[in-house]
């Protein structure tokens, strides 16, 4: 995989998981009495939080692997069960309950603060956000593949802010329609990351049995 491959897969990646688009409206659902400027505090600590959160699993992701005696296929399939779940509620137009539970949205509402939690984590940057994470850092083979991870995580931070932030100035610009068909083929890609990452995880298996 060249580097250029390699940054294309994450950014798609990351920006499918943690699925902007999608959460914006429930941002905005979640934050009905605040001010315009009180928004954009909102949304730049929440997306600070996650690019926070996931260069900090990109970083330890391998030493929390020999930690827990976690070998990478395991995580692997695990992870990608993960995402094709994701994915087929992303098929569907509905927010997976992996990523958000009825109950942590509700929550939201009555929040003062909603930025960290349930805004950031686990809306933004939750399961799925920090198992592709971990399998990206872990598909990394060179020095500047793990800083194009690095450069990727903080790319995708920093667009989830500026969609907050076009939606926050006009809500009118989300069209449902559009954001449907949006969801829906970003849906169909991550079910095809997740079932790569899936043969990766089978194929290292079988290689290490036959040792």
């Amino acid at each position: 995989m060249t580097l250029s491959e390699y940054i294309l897969l994450a950014m798609s990646s990351l920006f499918v998981i943690v699925d902007p688009l999608a959460t914006a409206p429930a941002f905005l659902a979640m934050t009905p009495n605040d001010t315009r400027e009180q928004r954009l505090h909102t949304a730049w600590l929440a997306c600070s939080t996650v690019a926070v959160v996931l260069l900090g699993f990109a970083l330890a992701g391998t030493f929390i692997f020999r930690i827990l005696g976690i070998t990478l296929p395991a995580f692997e399939i695990a992870a990608s069960i993960v995402l094709l779940v994701i994915a087929l509620d992303m098929l569907r137009v509905q927010r997976s309950r992996v990523q958000e539970t009825h109950e942590e949205k509700q929550a939201g509402v009555e929040k003062t603060d909603i930025a960290i939690t349930p805004l950031a984590i686990p809306m933004l940057a939750g399961p799925g956000a920090i198992s592709t994470t971990i399998l990206l850092q872990n598909e990394a083979k060179t020095i500047p593949e793990h800083i194009a991870l690095y450069g990727c995580i903080v790319a995708v931070s920093l667009a989830s802010y500026l969609i907050f932030r076009v939606a926050i100035r006009s809500a009118r610009w989300l069209n449902p329609i559009a954001m449907s068909i949006a969801i829906r083929v970003m849906g169909l890609l991550l079910a095809a990351v997740a079932v790569q990452f899936m043969l990766n995880g089978v194929k290292e298996f079988a290689a290490e049995l036959g040792k």
